[in-house]
């Protein structure tokens, strides 16, 4: 049986999503959790995400699915059947920085990672010394010179499309760096603090913080609003974009097609993507 499981939590204290050997990871906690409450054998679940956050990240919309052997205990059948209780109860075995939001037999074909439409993260930056709450500090990063949040938003608008984005990218041997940014923008809440939205079908290593970066030198007036795309084009990591700290970072939502569109859509993303040569683009 594959569940769906819709999940939060504070990455502080996370070394990231993926388990590490005597690491406190997202991945390992949750898996330990789940056996522990079914009964089953240490390290017999694997957990899936929608995405992979590194340390220091945060997540308020992550998806996460594990598929639960049919051999496993009898504690385990009667668990399956009362997935609500299941969900309860595995709050009350992880720490308090996460929480299970909802279990759900999972639809055929679904696939957290594979069956994404897109993910969506946000980026808070407090970039006057009075809007830099204690509190938050986890959450927000404190940024010592005022930003200009117009100049940011033309910036982000001009990375909007398909593109291949190796310079926002930490490489990894094997793996494109073809994406579609389907919107990325910034707004100035009420609050007063500096949010940058940010949705694609997928994200590669480092590319949300290091597109936060290159806004933050526009912002900042250090770079003009062109210099964004400039930078895009040259398709080679630059030095002067800096990959910002990770706690301003949150996931906040991952969407999928209706059930019927799943197989199709795990199809589609596991394709391998061609890669865009020089002017290609939208």
């Amino acid at each position: 049986m594959r569940l769906r499981i819709d999940l939060a939590y504070d990455g502080t204290d996370y070394r990231g999503w993926a388990a590490q050997p005597g690491l406190r990871t997202v991945q390992a906690e949750l898996a330990a959790a789940l056996t522990t409450v079914l009964r089953l054998p240490e390290g017999s679940l694997q957990v899936v995400c929608a995405g992979r956050t590194d340390a220091g990240v945060h997540a308020r919309g992550q998806v996460a699915h594990v598929d639960v052997p049919p051999d496993g205990s009898p504690a385990a059948a009667r668990q399956l059947g009362q997935l609500e209780q299941l969900t309860r109860r595995l709050n009350g075995v992880v720490d308090r920085d996460l929480r299970i939001h909802r279990i759900v037999v999972a639809p055929d074909g679904f696939d957290a990672r594979f069956a994404a439409l897109w993910r969506r993260y946000a980026y808070r930056i407090a970039d006057d010394p009075a809007l830099v709450d204690p509190l938050t500090r986890h959450h927000v990063l404190a940024w010592p010179r005022p930003l200009d949040v117009a100049a940011m938003d033309r910036a982000a608008a001009s990375l909007v499309g398909l593109h291949d984005f190796a310079a926002f990218c930490k490489r990894r041997e094997g793996a494109t760096t073809v994406r579609t940014l389907l919107d990325f923008g910034w707004t100035r809440e009420p609050d007063g603090l500096l949010v940058g939205r940010v949705r694609a079908d997928a994200f590669c290593h480092s590319m949300v913080r290091a597109l936060v970066g290159c806004m933050i030198a526009v912002g900042e007036g250090r770079k003009p609003v062109e210099w964004a795309a400039e930078v895009l084009v040259a398709r080679a990591r630059d030095p002067q974009v800096p990959v910002v700290a990770a706690h301003g970072l949150t996931l906040e939502e991952v969407a999928y097609p209706e059930d019927a569109g799943l197989a199709e859509r795990v199809e589609l993303t596991t394709a391998r993507r061609a890669p865009i040569e020089p002017g290609e683009g939208a």
